[in-house]
């Protein structure tokens, strides 16, 4: 037996998926994150799920990582002391920034204050222009006092931020490489490495944090990859990008920020692959898990990517998968504002002490307590039994709440399952409908542990008729990761105008681009019939500020010939596409050319089909469930691993499993199909 593993590690849990590469067997994991080390409960999972599963460890022949490591350390500041080098004059770029607030109408809130204190930042006399001449030299001198600043002060990373680097990069080049001659314990990165693209705020906050970053995953990486080495000797490394594909162990410690979101981006692409599967090309993803809910909009079996967004209050310039996240996970904690209202997160318990019904030590009400007192989740507790949820603790803590409200711990539960429900539609609304699409024409995805649990009162509220619930809906995004391809984007920045003077220009760039790919290709041994290439225009009319990508077909993965006509074309049926028209006689100009390579892993076999049953599903027991009343019903319960394809389940339901509990609300009706994926059509709506 060969076989690959998906490993992603959350706030409260770290989870397996694991494949048999020649029969298409899956085997699941959930264990408990260990925040204080995540790579324990990386290393330690490994080996309780290969014992459980009767898996040789030395058959492992690839190992695919999603983490939360930068996010994390970018989100609590716990990243390393940076130093930055730049341009004379430039010193206060990031505190000046775009010179706009976080929230439009609060004159109170601020950005959060820059990574680099000003007094570590060193202004080193050096020139290049917009069109990448050498105005002022970098001069030998200059090098010389620069590195001797960053010797004297002995930071843990030093970025280096030139003025349109991207343009020119041989003055960052020269810096950075008598920086790593002279001082080799320092970790040192240049914008034009990390991401070379037009807009000088954005280039140096990305430089910046990834130098943030730099030390915290240099240590995680190399712990992780010391005690993958000597627990799985033969299998390779991959850890996940935001952008949702896979990259090298060397590459990640070079290159952290890439990592910002890597945990959600691999859900995404396990989702989309569950989706493809199910013949669903339009769909909306609902990720829930202890702390928070990530929402991402698959329109006709595409990832969505942006190459722009905030972490943490910081701005990002890089391809990522289009998220967008809300405080409303299993841990968001229920309370009550001063104006006597009750609201729900964004404070999480998280995994310690996590939720009252953890008897871990956790005294306020969440979302999870709620749904035990509903009997939404078992009292027999999580992960099949070996982790226990004490009831009676979760109605002591809602008890208080309840007196606080004035209304009964039932009552007091429901509103807060209805604020949490309202706090996701609102975020898929973002991705939606504020972007002109109508969620009534997709199907509604839930995954995570808590997921499936509020996915029939998203759904309701938007519209939504159809519920598609993944095999291991609380081990989507380690399924990602084993789907996931080997990935690398190459960029070439700067102002175009679409004509036909130009094309030549473009086709030059292009080639140049898809010469640095195939470089790629042979530095990873990806294999010819292995490799695909894809192509985007970041392009605007001329006086636009901002810029639409623009998708060009590869056909055979080679560059195609360029036609004016072609191009601006396709400007402009995506233009009409995300705003509603275009105009056909306004110039147009290319901002960046981007070229993504990508390379699959050994494919595996597809995932073992079930057998139809010609039986009916088995019941396990019965739960009283409160739905919209508080008078509760009567459901049957089942195990999601007794159910086969072709099984019939009629709301009410709860269906339980390892990873997630799935509720099915009077009158719905779920489908089991081959693939163990549980359709559910909505039929009535409770009032």
């Amino acid at each position: 037996m060969v076989w690959t593993v998906g490993v992603d590690v959350g706030g409260t849990f770290t989870d397996f998926f694991a494949v048999d590469e020649s029969n298409g067997s899956v085997h699941v994991g959930k264990f408990p994150s260990t925040p204080g080390n995540p790579a324990d409960a990386v290393l330690n999972g490994l080996e309780v799920l290969a014992q459980g599963h009767g898996l040789n460890l030395n058959e492992l022949r690839h190992f695919s990582h999603g983490t939360t490591v930068a996010t994390n350390s970018l989100l609590q500041r716990r990243g390393g002391d940076v130093m930055l080098l730049t341009t004379a004059g430039f010193a206060d770029l990031l505190d000046i920034g775009r010179q706009t607030r976080p929230h439009m109408f609060d004159l109170f809130q601020d950005y959060p204050a820059a990574l680099v204190p000003r007094s570590r930042r060193v202004e080193v006399s050096e020139r290049i222009t917009d069109g990448g001449e050498v105005l002022i030299p970098l001069s030998q001198h200059e090098i010389e006092r620069a590195v001797d600043c960053v010797r004297a002060a002995n930071p843990q990373s030093c970025a280096v931020c030139f003025l349109f680097a991207f343009q020119n990069p041989e003055h960052e080049r020269a810096i950075t490489d008598e920086l790593r001659r002279s001082l080799p314990d320092i970790e040192v990165c240049a914008s034009s490495e990390v991401q070379p693209e037009f807009r000088e705020f954005e280039r140096f906050s990305t430089t910046v944090l990834n130098a943030y970053l730099q030390p915290v995953m240099a240590q995680y990486m190399t712990e992780l990859d010391n005690g993958l080495k000597r627990l799985v000797p033969n299998a390779s490394f991959g850890l996940n990008q935001s952008s949702g594909g896979l990259m090298s162990v060397a590459r990640a410690q070079r290159l952290p920020v890439r990592t910002a979101l890597s945990g959600p981006a691999a859900g995404v692409v396990g989702a989309a692959h569950v989706a493809a599967a199910a013949q669903r090309p339009n769909t909306i993803t609902l990720d829930m898990g202890g702390t928070s809910a990530d929402v991402a909009l698959i329109r006709r079996a595409r990832i969505p990517t942006v190459f722009s967004r905030e972490v943490g209050g910081f701005p990002i310039r890089m391809p990522m998968v289009d998220v967008e996240t809300v405080g409303a996970g299993g841990g968001s904690v229920a309370w009550v504002d001063r104006d006597g209202l009750l609201k729900v997160g964004p404070k999480s318990m998280g995994a310690n002490p996590g939720p009252a019904c953890y008897g871990l030590g956790g005294t306020q009400p969440t979302v999870t307590d709620a749904n035990l007192i509903l009997g939404r989740l078992s009292e027999d507790g999580l992960l099949a039994g070996t982790m226990n949820l004490d009831k009676a603790a979760a109605a002591s803590v809602f008890d208080s709440l309840a007196q606080s409200l004035d209304v009964s711990p039932l009552r007091a539960a429901q509103g807060v399952i209805d604020i949490v429900v309202a706090n996701m539609v609102r975020a898929i609304r973002t991705i939606s409908v504020e972007r002109g699409h109508d969620p009534r024409g997709y199907c509604l995805m839930p995954f995570g542990g808590a997921g499936p649990l509020h996915a029939r009162d998203v759904a309701r509220n938007l519209g939504i008729e159809e519920i598609l619930v993944p095999p291991a809906p609380g081990i989507i995004c380690a399924h990602g990761l084993v789907v996931s391809d080997l990935l690398e984007d190459f960029v070439d920045s700067g102002r175009i105008e679409v004509n036909a003077e130009n094309v030549t220009q473009i086709e030059q760039i292009l080639d140049s681009l898809s010469l640095q790919a195939r470089k790629w290709f042979e530095q990873e041994s990806i294999l010819d019939h292995t490799r695909a290439i894809r192509i985007r225009l970041d392009m605007r009319y001329v006086g636009q500020n901002f810029e639409l990508a623009v998708p060009l077909e590869t056909p055979g993965n080679q560059i195609p010939a360029l036609m004016v006509g072609d191009l601006q074309q396709s400007f402009f049926s995506t233009h009409e596409d995300n705003y509603g028209y275009f105009n056909p006689d306004d110039p147009i100009e290319i901002i960046n050319i981007r070229l993504t390579a990508s390379g699959r892993l050994a494919p595996l076999a597809d995932y073992r089909k079930l057998e139809v049953s010609e039986t009916a599903p088995v019941i396990t027991g019965e739960r009283e469930v409160v739905f919209r009343s508080d008078n509760p019903v009567t459901c049957p319960v089942y195990n999601r691993n007794d159910l086969s394809a072709g099984h019939i389940l009629t709301g009410p339901a709860v269906i339980d499993q390892l990873d997630a509990t799935t509720l099915l609300y009077p009158g719905d009706i779920g489908t089991v199909d081959e693939t163990a994926t549980l359709l559910i059509t909505l039929r009535e709506d409770l009032n």
